[in-house]
């Protein structure tokens, strides 16, 4: 694959409230050692009743620019990764170009569940190899709280809030991040994993509808590890890399149990898998730009590391990529 475009930053953010496994305790009929083992889970981030993803992404993209030396001067494209918008419309995108007050800037929400971010990247790279745009902000931001039923307790467990922010700009060709994607997608699949809104239906079958997001935990692992397992070495294949080249394995964090089964099925070494769940819960879109956050702040990701995102949720879609980290110039 061809690509004319770089990371140049990252920027994160997560709500201050901390939802723990004994807040949950006393709320559903569940312990910390009934979830760590299972989901890799301490706790989770809550966003305040009057928060929303816009206020997460704003506050991501404001860690960015304090940490890099990227400005916003330019931006001709927003791309807001959300399962969890403020609004159907106006889009998130747009309350970002207005907070900033960005001029001759498209925007732009993209409805990829937790596979969102690596199709963000994926849009934005494309974008700008093709000479359409020159500098793309990509966000990826959650309240997957607002819309977890406390109730059920297979799922409130695993949800959190939080938000990352990545800029995409032109570069020559011998500098860009991107090297290889590959994306999949079973949408027969869709009715183990969905939000209720206007449809009573997925394809036929019958859907509740509460407003809360609904999981079927088991087809979702089952699938999760599956599709990954299958499709990260075809991706390798089309490359001239193999697993021994990868420094860093970067999944969504849905919960530890698929990434370990994964790692296994592919010898991976888990050790080499960068995971934001364990205090931040299942972040959706948000879980993989945290875990690279996580990364870089720990002294563990580096400037031209060759990293593996891999991206899978509601769909059911897949986007894996493999990329150069290439942001560098971090402000202390």
């Amino acid at each position: 694959m061809y690509s004319l475009a770089k990371i140049t930053g990252i920027g994160t953010h997560v709500p201050e409230e901390r939802l723990t496994n004994a807040d949950l305790e006393r709320m559903v009929d569940t312990s910390d050692e009934w979830i760590v083992p299972r989901t890799g889970i301490r706790e989770r981030r809550v966003s305040a009743p009057d928060e929303w993803s816009s206020h997460l992404a704003i506050k991501a993209v404001d860690n960015m620019l304090a940490r890099y030396p990227v400005t916003l001067d330019q931006v001709d494209l927003i791309l807001v990764a959300t399962a969890t918008p403020d609004t159907s419309f106006p889009s998130v995108a747009c309350q970002i170009q207005d907070h900033y007050g960005l001029p001759d800037t498209g925007a732009l929400d993209i409805s990829a569940a937790c596979a969102g971010f690596v199709y963000a990247l994926h849009l934005a790279n494309g974008m700008i190899t093709s000479g359409l745009h020159r500098k793309i902000l990509v966000i990826a931001a959650e309240t997957l709280t607002k819309i977890t039923d406390y109730t059920d307790r297979n799922t409130c467990i695993l949800l959190g809030d939080g938000a990352g922010a990545v800029m995409v700009e032109a570069c020559p060709a011998d500098q860009a991040s991107f090297i290889h994607t590959r994306m999949t997608t079973d949408g027969s699949a869709g009715i183990h994993l969905y939000k209720s809104d206007l449809a009573t239906h997925i394809r036929g079958k019958e859907i509740i509808k509460n407003g809360y997001m609904i999981q079927n935990g088991r087809e979702v692992f089952k699938i999760a590890v599956s599709t990954l397992s299958r499709e990260i070495p075809r991706l390798l294949e089309q490359t001239e890399y193999t697993l021994d080249d990868i420094d860093w394995f970067v999944p969504h964090s849905a919960n530890l149990r698929i990434i370990d089964a994964v790692c296994g099925r592919l010898d991976f070494p888990t050790e080499k898998t960068l995971f934001s769940a364990e205090y931040f819960g299942n972040t959706s879109s948000a879980s993989i730009p945290l875990a690279l956050q996580m990364g870089l702040d720990e002294g563990k990701v580096k400037q031209g590391d060759l990293l593996l995102l891999s991206g899978f949720g509601g769909g059911f879609v897949h986007m894996s990529s493999l990329l150069r980290w290439t942001a560098s110039g971090r402000r202390v």
